[in-house]
């Protein structure tokens, strides 16, 4: 992971000397090597909100009692080709999707260690804290469109590989089920709690569609907001633990800033 992110930083470092029109020949300064081969580049810098939800809510999950987002930070650099007001962008993007949730569950599918150290699976009744925090190594690759010289609007998808995965909770205040939903029947009340952790059980790859629009505040900033996605379920097909799906779905908020 670290060598990932190191080289994405020095990436980072060396885009805006291209940006610049410095080339091993030595071309002109300023902006022209760029322009000549009608490319544009960009660096762009927000946070993710949103979450890792079933889509739409099963019936198992009865109640939201809470939700925060927490801080979820993405960095992007972008190329753009143009051929006239439309155009194509790609782009390489270091971003964290999560959030932190409580909710109020019934025969909610569980595995789950107790205080004791005791490993107990069934389907559990009560109140579930989840904690989702992923890191991904991300690709957009989307069609532009300049509606005016101010706006812009894109759309089309990304490919994502998870640098690193973490999703993780306690569950209190409720009773389970072992072994389904007719087994013997373990309470927990007062300070009783137990953890999962499905970590090892995310999937490495994603992939989903990406829209989103574009306004200029300035000759070279803009501010941005992007939708993305993801269309494959987060869980490996292998993990039966968790019977409905989920998926990454989040708003990307920040400024740009074009070379």
């Amino acid at each position: 992971m670290k060598r990932i992110t190191y080289a994405f930083l020095l990436m980072l470092i060396a885009f805006p000397m291209f940006a610049d029109g410095s080339s091993p020949e030595g071309e002109t300064k300023g902006l022209r090597w760029s322009y000549l081969r009608g490319l544009e580049y960009r660096l762009k810098a927000g946070f993710n909100v949103g979450g890792t939800s079933p889509v739409p809510l099963p019936a198992e999950i009865r109640q939201i009692n809470s939700y925060d987002p927490t801080l979820q930070i993405s960095i992007e650099a972008d190329i753009v080709k143009w051929f006239d007001r439309a155009g194509l962008l790609v782009g390489i993007r270091m971003e964290n999707k999560g959030m932190k949730t409580d909710a109020l569950v019934k025969n909610y599918g569980m595995k789950m260690v107790a205080d004791d150290g005791g490993l107990m699976e069934g389907n559990w009744t009560g109140n579930v804290k989840t904690e989702v925090q992923n890191s991904y190594l991300t690709f957009p690759i989307l069609a532009v469109y300049k509606l005016s010289p101010r706006w812009e609007v894109k759309a089309g998808g990304f490919l994502s590989y998870q640098i690193r995965g973490l999703f993780t909770g306690s569950v209190y205040d409720g009773y389970l089920r072992e072994g389904n939903p007719t087994g013997e029947k373990i309470i927990f009340e007062g300070d009783s709690q137990a953890s999962y952790d499905f970590s090892k059980d995310l999937r490495s790859f994603q992939c989903g569609a990406e829209v989103g629009a574009q306004w200029r505040a300035y000759r070279h900033l803009y501010l941005y907001a992007d939708l993305t996605w993801g269309f494959v379920p987060i869980f490996k097909s292998s993990f039966e633990t968790i019977t409905f799906n989920m998926y990454p779905i989040y708003a990307n908020l920040g400024f740009a800033y074009k070379f």
